[in-house]
């Protein structure tokens, strides 16, 4: 049996592991778990993985493998992983954090028969069983102040699923207790609060907002309904408002000291007071009284002073992220959420928001405040501007809004103090997306912190420039700088001016766009940078830039002539060694990378023109500033067939089907005119997989006979991947232009032989699919292709169809001898005496493709190690390309 487990025919492994099942619990019999265990990562066929995940014992050994096919493949494996867990696994014997990722990937499967499994291990196993069906026991467990989401998304599953039920005696009232012995000066009483735990706080959140939910989805359901059926659902919508009013403390000033009991018992009960706080959004404040004692209560909160705490040499260091209310964003939402809640009246919001940091901002006009009341000052501001709609509803107020910019922010964004600095410089932004028009003040200061400021400050100035481009658009930005550009010369904008950042000197002439762009060049900021791993300007740009290619319509500003540079130097940053560590850049590019093929005509179209740059960026020795090790070379030039692949992948994603249909009704339409008896290019012509064949063919034939080894290997890599390019039938005008190219291809690649003659299949399925072969092509027929493609390339009418044969190029080595030829020969006739090489009668001597293999094979078994001379680094780097390349190849033809 343990021999089977090896057998060929999927049906008899998976019998052979059901067999072996049977012995696996005997710690006699190790070697069968080690054998299971080993045969796991290995297996190819679902159906055997599955019976191996069911077969394996609880243990520490297996629980790893158990735990890691939670994100199988296939849904069978992953439902059968859960049933083991549910199982075999009791919920005591698992660490927290490996809790959390099983009901974290499990409830939020894509299969329903997964998500099914999981919830039944949830509520059948770890609720019942485990915590004997107490909800706030089992949260217990997932320690919800780490892993909120995933105790948020636990409690909703098991309140859709009806597994939580409310007791009569149960609500937050329980730990409002009023006595008469302690009475206020007031005459009311001084109600008793029992401080709640982290677990039963979002317990009761978590309960509080199903009950509204339903109650808002049942009245919405009564409403859209008449007759029995809005009666019933109307029944249910007041059943759950009179359960939520049941459970909500029963006024709002026991709601108020309730939160305030435990924002005073300390840091501990932080999360709970939160949880608590997002409670107030379900209140109703439509009483006067009951808005008067709320409104206080979010002033305090607002007034409340920033946190710190002091270091062994008596510095303040603040507590938290040290831009957003409280130091925490939760926090701030939480805070912004109740009070637009009590106050929402128009223009309400703001006028109370403005007076509290009038009342603030007033030490720092004085310049008597220190920076802990810089920065708490600023966060209120942010979390107005932020929250506030309009410049309209806060004309008039105690502060306007001109005050607030040269009084608060531009002073804020110049302060001596580096936190100050980027509270001040976020507020800016904020600020400016308010503006009918950015002002030239708020424009030049932050212009000025992403090019002169530290890393921390450079990176919130970037965003601020972003978000400011895109809501303004460039070129209003760079008209409040003073900067006259002809909308016809913005319009066809081709290229970036160039810029150093590093020796610039407050140069307010360079454009937003070029400013940006610049700044995907500057690497020191990915090294330097000191607040979050994944935060640096490259990544906040890389964003921005996505953003703007995925939603370019929603961007007329922005010229679409510039589009392929920014895909350009998106995928190069994508492949880039140097951006390895930015995580969130590399999933925010991968799931762009995924839709934007599959938009329309005009990103294909993108990503075709994208190609040629990306390539001669990211290939080492064709552009002047590559240079370093032989083994960053190498690096670089795998690096580029990557992204050369990659874009072909993009090249040949489907469209989507609403654009498919618009193409098919236009070229149903709207037929091509014919010229001379052939059709022009088609609609899609430059962003179809004919376009792209035709740029790297221009490409290649622009390299000279004479070429450095670098430049062999770039042309060579260019070349395998124009041969994997197909052409339409329909597009005989772009069929014949490359067949003419594919001679001068041929003849720039003459030292690839392989090459060559993929280059010759090509051509010759170019022929079959040519409906006149024999027709040439016109030179009018040619430039109106080629430019379509905007290129600029010498077209030869004398040039032949048909690839010549040419001359193998002299080697600079030392010819081989006569004699090991013909013992390669003569071995090659010994092992296959069948086997007949024709000789050729030619004056050009070429070496026969059997012998050509054998050689290879020979050079191969023979285990030699490339020699890298030591005086041409380049030409190390592209020796060590070039055996890739040609290993990549044979393995392609087997």
């Amino acid at each position: 049996m343990k021999l089977r487990v090896g057998d060929k025919v999927p049906l008899v492994r998976a019998l052979a592991v059901r067999a072996l099942a049977r012995f696996a619990n005997d710690s006699e019999n190790s070697d069968i778990l080690d054998l299971f265990l080993e045969a796991l990562p290995l297996e190819h066929n679902a159906e055997v993985r599955k019976m191996i995940v069911l077969s394996l014992p609880p243990s520490n050994a297996t629980s790893v493998a158990i735990f890691d096919h939670t994100l199988d493949v296939s849904e069978v494996v992953r439902k059968a992983a859960y049933y083991v867990l549910a199982n075999k696994f009791p919920l005591q014997s698992l660490s927290i954090k490996v809790r959390t990722i099983i009901l974290q990937r499990g409830l939020a499967d894509r299969s329903a028969a997964v998500t099914k499994e999981c919830l039944k291990l949830l509520k059948d196993e770890w609720l019942v069983k485990c915590c004997n069906r107490d909800p706030i026991e089992l949260l217990k467990y997932l320690d919800v102040e780490t892993y909120e989401l995933v105790g948020e998304s636990v409690m909703e599953a098991l309140l859709k699923a009806g597994a939580v039920q409310l007791e009569d005696d149960q609500s937050i009232r329980q730990f409002i207790v009023s006595t008469s012995n302690e009475i206020e000066e007031s005459g009311h009483c001084i109600p008793r609060i029992q401080l709640m735990e982290a677990e039963v706080a979002l317990y009761w959140k978590t309960v509080c907002r199903n009950l509204q939910m339903k109650a808002q989805e049942r009245g919405s359901d009564a409403a859209a309904t008449m007759g029995t059926e809005a009666a019933v659902y109307a029944a249910e919508a007041s059943d759950n408002n009179d359960l939520l009013e049941r459970v909500l403390p029963a006024m709002v000033s026991d709601y108020v000291e309730l939160v305030k009991a435990h924002l005073d018992a300390g840091s501990n009960y932080c999360f709970a007071s939160r949880q608590l706080l997002l409670l107030g959004a379900m209140l109703d404040f439509s009483d006067a009284t009951n808005r008067k004692v709320a409104s206080g209560f979010v002033q305090e909160l607002l007034r409340k002073p920033i946190e710190y705490e002091v270091d062994e040499d008596g510095n303040k260091v603040v507590m938290g992220d040290g831009v957003n209310l409280g130091g925490d964003r939760e926090w701030a939402d939480a805070v912004s959420g109740l009070a637009r809640k009590v106050h929402a009246a128009a223009g309400e919001f703001e006028e109370v928001l403005l007076g509290v940091v009038e009342e603030l901002a007033q030490p720092c006009r004085e310049r008597t405040a220190d920076f802990l009341h810089w920065m708490h000052c600023l966060s209120v501001t942010g979390l107005l501007l932020e929250n506030g709609k309009s410049f309209r509803w806060m004309q008039g107020k105690s502060i306007e809004p001109d005050e607030l910019l040269q009084s608060l922010l531009l002073p804020g964004a110049k302060h001596v103090h580096l936190d100050v600095q980027r509270v001040a410089t976020r507020c800016l932004g904020l600020f400016g997306l308010l503006e009918r028009k950015p002002s030239v003040e708020l424009v030049k200061q932050l212009r000025f912190c992403f090019i002169k400021g530290p890393s921390s400050i450079s990176i919130v100035a970037c965003e601020a420039l972003i978000d400011i481009g895109m809501w303004h658009g460039p070129q209003e930005v760079d008209r409040a700088m003073g900067l006259k550009l002809s909308s016809l010369l913005h319009e066809n904008k081709l290229t970036f001016s160039p810029v150093n950042l590093c020796d610039m000197n407050e140069d307010w002439n360079v454009e937003l766009l070029d400013l940006l762009y610049a700044g995907l060049n500057v690497n020191d900021w990915i090294k330097s940078v000191d607040m979050d791993e994944n935060a640096s300007v490259q990544a906040i740009l890389g964003e921005g830039f996505a953003k703007i290619l995925l939603l370019s319509e929603n961007y007329p500003s922005i010229p679409a002539s510039l589009h392929p540079l920014f895909l350009s130097k998106l995928i190069i940053l994508y492949f880039s060694n140097e951006t390895k560590e930015l995580q969130r850049l590399k999933q925010c590019l991968s799931v762009f990378f995924e839709h934007y093929p599959s938009l329309s005509a005009n990103h294909k179209k993108c990503i075709s023109k994208s190609f040629m740059p990306v390539m001669r960026s990211m290939w080492p020795g064709i552009n002047t500033s590559a240079g370093g090790s032989p083994f960053m070379v190498s690096n670089m030039c795998k690096l580029a067939v990557q992204a050369s692949r990659f874009m072909l992948q993009m090249m040949q994603a489907p469209l989507y089907e609403k654009e498919t249909k618009k193409q098919n009704e236009n070229q149903n339409n709207e037929l091509p005119e014919v010229l001379d008896g052939f059709s022009e290019p088609s609609l899609d012509f430059e962003c179809g997989e004919e376009g792209l064949a035709i740029r790297i063919a221009a490409e290649v034939v622009s390299f000279h006979a004479k070429k450095t080894t670098a430049q062999k290997s770039y042309v060579s890599a260019l070349c395998r991947v124009l041969v994997l390019l197909h052409f339409r039938l329909s597009e005989q005008g772009a069929i014949k232009l490359m067949r003419r190219l594919l001679n001068r291809v041929a003849e720039a690649a003459f030292a690839e032989h392989e090459v060559v003659k993929e280059l010759k299949r090509m051509a010759e399925r170019l022929k079959a699919i040519d409906r006149e072969p024999d027709q040439e092509l016109s030179q009018e027929q040619a430039n109106c292709i080629l430019g379509r493609l905007e290129l600029d390339l010498n077209f030869d009418l004398d040039d032949s169809m048909e690839i010549q044969p040419t001359p193998v190029s002299c080697s600079s080595r030392p010819a081989r001898t006569r004699r090991g030829v013909r013992n390669l020969e003569s071995s090659s006739e010994e092992l296959s005496p069948t086997s007949f090489v024709p000789k050729v009668t030619s004056a050009i001597n070429t070496r026969s493709q059997r012998a050509s293999k054998i050689a290879a094979l020979t050079k191969m078994t023979a285990n030699r190690a490339v020699r890298i001379s030591e005086e041409d680094d380049e030409e190390q780097g592209s020796a060590v390309i070039s055996q890739e390349d040609s290993d990549e190849s044979d393995q392609s033809d087997e």
